[in-house]
């Protein structure tokens, strides 16, 4: 999502879940794919330091985006509190995969063995 306004219908007709570090606001769209915004404010800090964390959401969406239902919007708002030097990557897809799970968003699977293949071979669905 690029557009400010679709990031402002997921923020005020979505529903949302928080955590220390990051808000995960979501909404289901009439897709057969989900849509992802990252939203950084300057309370993150410089330039170098809000680039840095829009990758790391980026990167932890990308990583979570085959385990999740598709068909919504999501919008990823960092807190302030993820400025903290000695936040690193890893707490930020932890803290994310923590809220997509409170948010009732990973798929269920059926077949585990059918999701080990699917992650030994890269296949998405």
């Amino acid at each position: 999502m690029r557009r400010s306004a679709d990031f402002e219908v997921v923020r005020r007709r979505g529903r949302s879940v928080s955590g220390p570090l990051l808000v995960l606001a979501y909404r289901p769209n009439s897709l057969t794919h989900n849509r992802y915004g990252v939203a950084v404010g300057r309370r993150v800090g410089k330039a170098v330091r809000r680039n840095r964390v829009k990758r790391w959401l980026r990167e932890a969406a990308r990583r979570l985006h085959p385990h999740l239902r598709q068909g919504y919007d999501l919008v990823l708002i960092a807190r302030g509190r993820i400025a903290d030097p000695s936040v690193t990557y890893h707490h930020v897809a932890a803290c994310l995969q923590g809220l997509v799970e409170r948010a009732g968003l990973l798929r269920r699977t059926e077949d585990p063995a059918r999701d080990r293949l699917d992650q030994d071979s890269g296949d998405t669905h």
